[in-house]
């Protein structure tokens, strides 16, 4: 039995580069479209299957999530929202930052049925806007400083200071995998 393959649409919202660079590579290895989060209202959601939302991590928040729900309860587009990816300048090692930013914007439901992801990415000072600038800045120099710093401290300190770049493919192995299986379930295989 061949089964057609869904008809799948990337929805990224990206400020500095990092979510549209990781959509990019996704909708290739899925051979899908991708488009900005901006463009969403020229598109009519309910001709696809499947909908992903990629996005950063913003001061704590999920950037966009609470209007792109908005959008998808308007359009009656609730049920194709499939997956979650989410970018950001922390490494992956941090596992507790990690959980609490789900903790603090999926409800309960999301976290236990909707497949989300962190993506690393890093930060790029130059492709920020004004209040993000500012904002990294107070930060960095409220960690430099800070008093009896433990060894998380200084490396957030060096970490800041200066654009980086820790995006690769390798960590939307998994992102392909949950999205291969949601295509192409064990059960339905032949």
């Amino acid at each position: 039995m061949t089964q057609n393959k869904p008809k799948i649409l990337i929805i990224y919202k990206s400020s500095t580069g990092f979510t549209k660079k990781y959509a990019g590579l996704l909708a290739e290895k899925l051979d899908c479209r991708a488009i900005n989060f901006k463009n969403i209202r020229s598109v009519s959601l309910s001709s696809y299957d499947m909908l992903f939302f990629g996005t950063r991590a913003h001061a704590g928040s999920i950037d966009g999530l609470k209007r792109f729900r908005k959008i998808l309860k308007q359009t009656g587009s609730r049920q194709l929202f499939r997956s979650l990816f989410v970018t950001g300048a922390v490494p992956a090692a941090e596992k507790d930052a990690i959980q609490q930013l789900w903790q603090n914007n999926l409800t309960e439901s999301e976290r236990t049925y909707l497949p989300h992801f962190y993506l690393p990415a890093g930060l790029c000072y130059e492709k920020m806007s004004f209040t993000d600038r500012i904002m990294m800045k107070g930060l960095f120099f409220m960690m430099k400083r800070k008093k009896d710093k433990t060894a998380k401290d200084l490396e957030l300190e060096k970490q800041i200071a200066h654009s980086f770049d820790i995006s690769s493919e390798e960590y939307l192995k998994p992102v392909i995998e949950c999205v291969l299986g949601l295509i192409w379930p064990a059960d339905k295989k032949e």
